[in-house]
């Protein structure tokens, strides 16, 4: 029996909300591309009760099988991790894990 993978997704914090005390940010799902995270962040970045946010970080990660983000973590790498656990699960994550090496580890599955 398969398992099922949970929802792959990133929490994205505002910055500026952040250093005044203030938790404002967003779940956005990973597995929707780059754009899309983009589209999302942006759009927390104007919600923020602090004028002009530009600031903004990983503050959270869910579903990525393992493997570790950072705070801030390019949203290109982002999107393509998601993809990678999206189509190949914990296994996929594991080999990651072994081999350490994101490309190597494509080419083997």
């Amino acid at each position: 029996m398969k398992k099922e993978i949970s929802e792959i997704r990133i929490y994205v914090a505002c910055l500026a909300s952040y250093n005044n005390g203030i938790l404002h940010g967003r779940w956005i799902d990973a597995t929707l591309g780059e754009d899309h995270i983009w589209d999302e962040v942006k759009a927390m970045l104007q919600a923020s009760p602090i004028e002009d946010a530009e600031e903004h970080a990983i503050h959270d990660y869910e579903g990525f099988e393992g493997i570790q983000l950072s705070e801030y973590e390019g949203m290109e790498r982002v999107a393509e991790i998601a993809e990678f656990i999206e189509e190949h699960g914990e296994l996929g994550a594991k080999l990651y894990e072994h081999l350490g090496d994101f490309e190597d580890t494509k080419t083997y599955l």
